[in-house]
């Protein structure tokens, strides 16, 4: 599991470049996957959520932005990261450790977490948490890198541990931050594996969508009897 102190560290390192730094390692795609994400909750008419480790608050503000019904809370444990969500418009912030929310039991209708499970130090003790925020038939999304399978493992795998890391250092002048990107994505449960984990941290329905070749998945968890579809 990830070393939470070096990855706090290495996020405010990255903290003033992260999200130009992302937009050009993803192709911008990632303005395409926080849109799944979106069009997924839309038909939910969520009243709260809450996003976890939510960063400089990319997809918090899309959610904000696309639903103004919905009151989105934005956390994260990197104060620097979550300044920037401050300063591009996220309206409710708050520094906390995903693993120990400072929230109720059922506060919230749906919880997000995108690119951010797979740097926690534990995933079930995170999910637990996270589920323990959640209405009854509340849910939970999912969204993170995976690895693709196939003719495209190969090259993506490449692409991950040699071209990622000098590309990131160059626009971001902290290359190790991203070093520890590539094994982070390795060691990180994809598809049937994070249903499993889902399923093992309380959740009782879960499914798993693939984007863009499998580089990144979305994953769907409810809390009580809620068919997802």
């Amino acid at each position: 599991m990830p070393d939470p102190t070096y990855v706090r560290n290495a996020f405010a390192r990255i903290a003033d470049r992260y999200v130009i730094t992302n937009h050009v390692l993803s192709g911008g795609m990632d303005f395409w996957w926080r849109h799944v994400v979106t069009e997924k909750i839309r038909p939910l008419a969520p009243r709260k959520l809450l996003d976890v480790a939510s960063g400089t608050g990319d997809l918090a503000l899309k959610i904000q932005k696309e639903l103004p019904n919905c009151e989105v809370t934005a956390t994260d444990f990197c104060s620097e990261m979550l300044d920037h969500a401050s300063s591009r418009g996220v309206k409710r912030t708050l520094v906390a450790d995903a693993l120990d929310l400072p929230y109720s039991d059922g506060e919230f209708d749906v919880v997000t977490v995108a690119f951010g499970l797979r740097n926690m130090a534990d995933y079930e003790k995170a999910l637990q948490e996270m589920l323990r925020v959640l209405k009854p038939g509340g849910h939970l999304f999912i969204l993170d890198f995976s690895l693709p399978k196939g003719v495209m493992r190969g090259p993506y795998r490449l692409y991950l541990h040699h071209v990622l890391p000098k590309m990131a250092g160059f626009l971001t002048k902290e290359k190790d931050a991203y070093e520890y990107l590539g094994g982070s994505i390795e060691k990180f449960p994809a598809g049937e594996n994070m249903i499993a984990l889902l399923e093992k941290s309380g959740f009782e329905t879960g499914e798993s969508t693939p984007m863009t070749f499998g580089v990144v998945s979305v994953y769907e968890a409810g809390k009580g009897a809620v068919v997802l579809g």
